[in-house]
């Protein structure tokens, strides 16, 4: 699949690669008849992973078109009866006034702004992205996510050197050659920012792999890694590989979104499932749907 391929991009090649790669793990650990995080750690030479809980966080907060506010209390409060305890939030499409209004509601229902983090969604050019970081700073937020263009380092660079608080970035970045500029260039800070890089976006597990080795060679500790996603398939990557943690998106996306109906969240933390495979059986609407597909 990779022949004559370029790595990296804003190209979507890159994911279709990264779904059939996942599928392709999936069966492999049904035919091993071990769940995936299992079967990974054996094909890579892991450690034996005794203890699979893996922190995870509840993604979402997008926009509402009415009662803004309101409607995202309703959800960060769903999200905390799930089981979550932490969660990460939309900002930058709106004005400034408003995120941090959305802002102080989410945190107050997390317990505080160190719960809470905050999604940009590349929304901030140069000036704006500094005026951002300027408010947000003295709030105390969990992370401050996708800031600006995933290829404006500079930028980027120019928020960390005045932003204190932890910064996330390298989601839409697919190929080591990509981590490698951003470690570079973009000025984060290995003692506290958070790596996204998402295993499908990467063109699968292995190009995932390699931008792992790569930033740990350079001195990045793998609980910097959160990969993207919100989907099982990176639930089980957190366990193998002893990262830091993952997201999930247990209200949207659906059904592909979140875990299995059996899968527990307590305090934050979640097991993957025990089943072969990715476990996406144990989810009884996307289990449906593909049993009816019409091929």
């Amino acid at each position: 699949m990779m022949t004559d391929e370029k790595p990296g991009g804003h190209g979507e090649r890159c994911v279709a690669v990264g779904a059939l790669d996942m599928a392709l793990w999936d069966a492999a650990a049904k035919i091993a008849q071990l769940p995936l995080y299992r079967f990974l750690v054996d094909r890579t030479g892991g450690p034996e992973v005794t203890k699979p809980a893996i922190t995870v966080y509840a993604g979402g907060g997008y926009y509402y078109p009415a009662n803004d506010v309101v409607r995202l209390c309703d959800e960060i409060r769903r999200f905390c009866d799930l089981g979550y305890r932490r969660a990460k939030i939309k900002i930058g499409s709106g004005p400034l006034a408003q995120d941090l209004k959305r802002i102080d509601a989410a945190a107050r229902l997390l317990d505080g702004p160190e719960h809470l983090a905050v999604d940009a969604i590349y929304a901030y050019a140069a000036a704006s992205s500094v005026e951002a970081a300027d408010a947000l700073a003295p709030l105390g937020l969990w992370w401050f996510e996708d800031i600006c263009d995933p290829l404006d380092l500079e930028t980027l660079a120019a928020v960390a050197e005045r932003y204190v608080p932890p910064i996330a970035a390298g989601e839409a970045l697919f190929s080591a050659a990509e981590a490698n500029l951003l470690d570079r260039y973009g000025g984060l800070r290995r003692d506290r920012d958070i790596l996204l890089f998402d295993p499908v976006h990467c063109y699968g597990l292995p190009g995932y792999l390699q931008i792992v080795e790569l930033l740990e060679q350079r001195g990045w500790p793998r609980t910097s890694f959160w990969p993207h996603g919100g989907h099982l398939f990176c639930l089980h990557v957190a366990a193998a590989l002893r990262l830091g943690g993952a997201e999930v998106n247990p209200l949207c996306f659906q059904p592909f979104g979140g875990y299995g109906d059996d899968t527990m969240i307590s305090e934050g933390v979640a097991i993957p499932p025990q089943i072969p495979g990715i476990g996406f059986e144990g989810k009884h609407d996307l289990r449906h749907l593909l049993a009816n597909l019409d091929v």
